[in-house]
């Protein structure tokens, strides 16, 4: 007596495009990979006997992914969704954790912790955890920020961005600031190398060797760096830098420099010095802005390079040290591309207020 024929499967084009995809990709689940090759022999017209023992399953398995490709297509060879463990808390409980939470602090502490948020609601830890990760809270993180209060912020910045993205023509852009209080730090103990699985290791104590102040300007459009090393930073430093810098740049162009707004950039000696340079332009960044100074940008390369865990046993030796470093780097220099413009700065600041409110 003859059983029951084979129910016939044909495939569209991208049907059998994805179920070779699926065989191919490196991702693919070992199990999809499985159904995917059954239905694709289906679709050769081999029947469950066949195909079970070339893909080496029962062939009630591959009869069971026959049925389900043709009630449901593609879409049926993806795994049920399964029942799983009953919700042992409520939509009520999640509510309150959640406010408590966001509106109150425990005693003697400033934020929650899983644990004690757990203790004060009657849960284990775990739960905690998982309902502050699906609503995206983080008590134990605190980012800081600072928005500027001078009155012409949207001129200078308008300003500044403008000199990035827009620079005059037969003229030089610079971003100068100071990197002050640079600390010659020598360890109290050698500091132990890297090996393999062990990470370098230095003491937590030092000698201190005294420090230098860092005046740079970098050049927007080339991404060179000018550099000279003070003891201190005030007017007359900051003249003498401005000098070393003339005699460092053509005197056919126009000078514009980007800096902040310490008392220094703006002292009487500065400001005759200005006088007698009629081809020099400064241009304020705003308050609290120093963000907007790529000179910046060095210092915390500088800073991550050379400086936080360098050792250094005297302040010339630190100076010999920065120096190089400038000059290293001016051999391959590479400016940093200013891609935001001074309306987009603006949109993500009144997005950042409104979320405030």
């Amino acid at each position: 007596m003859a059983g029951r024929p084979t129910p016939f499967i044909k495939l569209t084009q991208e049907e059998r495009a994805e179920l070779l995809a699926w065989t191919r990709r490196h991702k693919t689940s070992q199990s999809l990979v499985l159904r995917a090759r059954i239905i694709l022999l289906c679709d050769e017209g081999f029947n469950n006997t066949q195909i079970a023992k070339q893909v080496g399953v029962a062939i009630h398995t591959a009869g069971r992914w026959r049925r389900r490709f043709i009630e449901h297509r593609i879409e049926g060879l993806s795994d049920a969704p399964r029942c799983g463990t009953p919700r042992t808390i409520s939509d009520q409980q999640v509510h309150e954790l959640i406010t408590k939470t966001l509106e109150s602090t425990p005693k003697n502490a400033t934020h929650w912790s899983t644990r004690k948020m757990a203790k004060e609601c009657g849960v284990s830890h775990d739960t905690v955890q998982r309902i502050w990760k699906a609503f995206g809270l983080q008590p134990h993180r605190s980012e800081s920020f600072q928005l500027s209060t001078d009155p012409f912020f949207v001129e200078k910045v308008r300003d500044v961005v403008g000199l990035y993205m827009s620079p005059p023509e037969n003229a030089i852009v610079l971003s100068v600031d100071e990197k002050s209080q640079i600390q010659a730090l020598e360890r109290s103990q050698p500091v132990l190398p890297m090996r393999p699985g062990v990470v370098e290791r230095q003491t937590h104590d030092y000698y201190r060797h005294g420090t230098t102040t860092l005046f740079a300007a970098l050049d927007v459009a080339t991404g060179k760096v000018l550099g000279k090393c003070y003891a201190r930073h005030r007017q007359d430093e900051f003249v003498d830098f401005l000098k070393m810098v003339e005699k460092n740049t053509p005197t056919n162009k126009e000078i514009h420099i980007i800096l902040d707004n310490y008392s220094t950039h703006k002292a009487p000696k500065v400001k005759r010095w200005l006088e007698k340079h009629p081809s020099w332009h400064l241009h304020f960044i705003p308050t609290h802005s120093s963000w907007l100074n790529q000179v910046e940008r060095f210092f915390a390369t500088i800073t991550g390079d050379l400086i936080r865990r360098g050792v250094f046993t005297s302040v010339p030796q630190l100076k010999r040290a920065i120096m190089n470093y400038i000059e290293e780097s001016n051999r391959a220099s590479k400016p940093f591309k200013w891609t935001v413009s001074a309306d987009q700065i603006f949109e993500k600041i009144e997005s950042f207020c409104t979320g405030l409110r």
